[in-house]
């Protein structure tokens, strides 16, 4: 009776075992495919990132998180990310920050404004140049902003599916592990079931394993 039962959760180890084995391949696949993907993708943007001057004119927090990245091609998530997030939006926040007596203007505030200036400057044939430059300025940083802003959510999508391919080889070397884990534990579980039915055949008690 005990070997029956040894060998029945020896066989369901094993079962599960290739279950994870299958997984493990399978998020192996997903590992590699979603990492070409995403360096050939990003490659072919053909993006460095900054280095020398390009950092300098950066707000120092900004300038610490690219150096990692100085002068490489941008072609992994993590170097989209530093670019998305202390590069292109540095340069957005501060492009609104000329117009917006030193604080960051988003998309849907230049554009506004810009509508709002350029409208009032349609009704008044009196308006000087200068207000006809300020509402051409606001309109060139809202179609900055709208640029800016596709392409950082371009590139963070792109990070997005890099992360998604990272946590995919470790889930796999998870399952790898798990494997190798319930195959050992198979082969003593068989073992026991051989010593357990040798026992019983002899009417002695059956040892139990620590």
């Amino acid at each position: 009776m005990r070997s029956a039962f040894d060998k029945l959760i020896s066989w369901t180890g094993l079962a599960l075992a290739a279950v994870l084995l299958m997984a493990g391949g399978l998020l192996t696949w997903a590992n590699v495919f979603i990492g070409d993907q995403v360096e050939a993708q990003f490659t072919q943007q053909d993006i460095v990132m900054p280095e020398g001057d390009a950092l300098a004119s950066l707000p120092e927090a900004d300038a610490e998180a690219l150096k990692p990245y100085a002068g490489s091609p941008l072609d992994t998530g993590p170097e989209a990310k530093a670019f998305a997030d202390h590069y292109i939006l540095a340069h957005m926040n501060a492009s609104g920050a000329a117009l917006n007596n030193g604080d960051p203007v988003t998309y849907e505030e230049a554009s506004a404004k810009g509508r709002e200036l350029s409208a009032a400057i349609a009704e008044n044939p009196n308006a000087t140049q200068a207000q006809k430059d300020e509402a051409q300025a606001w309109m060139d940083l809202r179609e900055s902003l709208f640029m800016g802003n596709t392409l950082r959510g371009l590139l963070l999508y792109g990070y997005a599916f890099a992360t998604v391919g990272t946590i995919a080889g470790i889930a796999a070397i998870a399952a790898f592990a798990g494997a190798a884990v319930l195959l050992v534990l198979f082969g003593f579980g068989i073992w026991h079931a051989r010593q357990a039915r040798r026992v019983e055949a002899e009417g002695q008690p059956v040892p139990q394993v620590a």
